[in-house]
């Protein structure tokens, strides 16, 4: 492989996200590529928050269930000090009956010492339950607010991120966040209770052995500290080369037809295995991390009950300290390095989740649309008077794609765009429907700017019918019904009539129950589009977007379109953008744009009798580029 093309495919690596592994293999330009929607901005980019942040945060959504967080930690405490007690009886047991040789009483004290481990094993039970409760409520919880969040966000954040990318949030990172409450926020609690408590009963029992094991706390600490800084970044690293290759697979499958057709699937692989590569390694450093903390602090563990039982030992033989006390201590030691050893293990867990959590809270705080003005107008009957005064908009700031521009609609008329891609002319409906806010100008409808209506309410007195047509998955009922929820099947019905879709509906093989999967993937691209239409008639907005509603079907099925369009338009303030311009003949009006600047205006007629751009479109001199 030449160096160019290793060049080239780590900057099509680039745009999911994540930094370019140290490899090379044959590659080429994938799916879902390049453009304003390029993944250079994705938000594996982003950021991170700090870890405290995160931790603070998600225990915000635990303590939203206090009475069950409060109960699973009451048990948690049962629990330890069961466990301390029940290790505890084995001094009296030892000193009272085994040393001595002494046999009565011997059964009682078992009983005893049988019923505190029975009552630690059904706090266990209990806890477990009330602990699992609390954080499958706590997950619930964030995935509500990340979807909610979700359909608050602008269209300017999906055009920056995939959708592989967005979904990775609710399934892998979520999912490493609710492993981490199910088992190691646990692990955790008790074990810090049962550090306390066992220290506690170490001092109780002997001071100076207590001492011995206080000198290897700064070891534990200092240890997990130095493995615990190398396994966070690396978790952060993993998830997010997770999240890239989550985006990569979700592109490739949905443009598999494209793959194929370019015959790219060996390029595909390429990249794929670039990609895969690249999580391997990563995942390989962080669980090699995450994985010898539990080790690492076992092998000090037992360095610590080694010297503990050692010195223990000498005082026992030195002082006349009681075999029992020994024993129990000897237990405690065992004990006390337990619950950090557990926590080490619990490492990788926590620290995946915090990186997940973390990513998830970015999306959580990213900017939501604009909030409506105070008083937003939301119950006017809209006409579709629509006027754009001296509207400068870009995408980018100091990079204008509309520039100065002007333009009017009285209700019931038909105004077209035409223009090369990328003079403007989708962006103008963007700004129609706040989809973007302008820079610079205003947008009135009836007189009124749009940033006086509520943004609902201005959407839904927008009906849009574009190129790319989407149904979900359901009947076709449903899907038509999706225009206006409060429809009835007869309203319905008569909307799919107007659209001319009634004919071919009632040819499918259960009308208008028949099941739609796979985005309309069991009809044609004409008859989705007939759907799209039959839901913009139901909407009954007043005004209508087309956008490019023809481009993608043949002349036959255009006409039978242009027929429900023709009905669709009746009555509807209407904006047509069309590549075709045998479509946009009978519009009222006609703006040709080019560089965000409307050249010329005016009807079919008076365009051609021009002789400008529009006349060289029109008579095939200059074509659409």
């Amino acid at each position: 492989m030449s160096a160019r093309d290793l060049e080239a495919l780590k900057k099509q690596y680039n745009k999911y996200g994540a930094a370019v592994p140290q490899m090379g293999g044959p590659g080429m330009r994938g799916p879902g590529g390049g453009g304003p929607r390029a993944r250079a901005n994705a938000m594996g980019d982003a950021k991170p928050k700090k870890t405290m942040d995160a931790v603070k945060r998600i225990l915000g959504y635990v303590g939203k269930h206090k009475t069950l967080l409060i109960i699973a930690l009451f048990l948690v405490v049962i629990r330890s000090v069961a466990n301390i007690a029940g290790s505890y009886m084995l001094r009296p047991i030892i000193n009272n009956y085994i040393a001595k040789g002494k046999l009565s009483g011997f059964l009682y004290i078992l009983m005893v010492l049988l019923g505190i481990y029975l009552v630690c094993v059904v706090a266990e039970f209990l806890q477990r339950r009330a602990m699992l409760k609390v954080s499958r409520n706590a997950i619930e919880d964030i995935r509500n607010d990340l979807f909610t969040k979700v359909q608050k966000l602008p269209v300017k954040f999906y055009d920056s991120n995939s959708k592989g990318e967005v979904m990775s949030r609710f399934s892998n990172d979520v999912d490493n966040v609710g492993m981490m409450l199910d088992t190691s926020i646990t692990s955790i609690i008790l074990g810090a209770v049962s550090l306390v408590g066992t220290l506690g009963m170490m001092i109780y029992t002997n001071v100076w052995l207590s001492l011995v094991t206080i000198c290897f706390i700064p070891v534990f600490i200092k240890g997990a500290g130095v493995i615990g800084k190398f396994s966070r970044k690396h978790y952060k690293e993993q998830q997010a080369a997770l999240g890239a290759i989550n985006g990569y697979i979700e592109e490739t499958v949905t443009g598999q037809k494209v793959v194929k057709a370019f015959s790219h699937e060996e390029d595909c692989e390429a990249e794929f295995a670039l990609l895969n590569d690249d999580l391997r390694k990563k995942q390989m450093k962080a669980q090699f991390f995450g994985g010898i903390m539990g080790p690492v602090m076992g092998n000090i563990s037992q360095v610590c009950y080694a010297v503990t039982t050692g010195v223990g030992g000498v005082l026992a033989l030195l002082t006349g300290f009681d075999i029992g006390g020994l024993t129990v201590f000897a237990t405690y030691s065992k004990q006390f390095s337990q619950p950090i050893n557990e926590i080490s293990m619990q490492m990788s867990t926590v620290f995946s989740a915090l990186a997940g959590a973390e990513r998830v809270f970015d999306v959580i705080d990213k900017e939501s649309e604009a909030p409506d003005c105070e008083n937003a107008i939301d119950n006017l009957k809209i006409r579709g008077d629509v006027e754009f005064h001296n509207v400068t908009f870009g995408y980018k700031p100091h990079k204008a794609v509309l520039k100065d521009l002007s333009l009017w609609a009285r209700a019931g008329q038909k105004i077209a765009f035409v223009g090369s891609t990328g003079a403007g002319k989708t962006t103008v409906t963007n700004l129609l429907n706040r989809f973007y806010d302008i820079n610079s100008g205003s947008i009135t409808i009836d007189g009124v700017d749009i940033f006086d209506y509520n943004r609902e309410f201005l959407r839904k007195n927008i009906a849009m019918v574009l190129q790319d047509t989407h149904l979900f998955t359901g009947t076709v009922m449903e899907n038509i019904r999706y225009g206006r929820l409060d429809a009835t099947d007869e309203e319905v019905i008569e909307a799919a009539r107007v659209a001319s879709a009634h004919s071919f509906i009632m040819r499918l093989s259960d009308g208008y129950n028949t099941v739609i999967r796979g985005d309309g993937a069991n009809i044609s691209q004409g008859q989705r589009q007939l759907l799209n239409i039959a839901r913009a008639v139901l909407s009954k907005a007043p005004i209508l977007v087309l956008d490019e509603a023809t481009s993608s079907v043949d002349t036959r099925t255009e006409k039978h379109i242009e027929r429900g369009l023709d009905r669709l338009m009746q009555n509807r303030t209407t904006f047509i953008i069309a590549h075709r311009l045998s479509t946009v003949r009978n519009a009222d009006a006609i703006m040709v744009l080019e560089h965000g600047e409307i050249i010329e205006r005016g009807t079919h007629d008076e365009l051609v009798a021009l002789g400008g751009r529009y006349y060289e479109l029109y008579t095939g001199q200059k074509e659409l580029d």
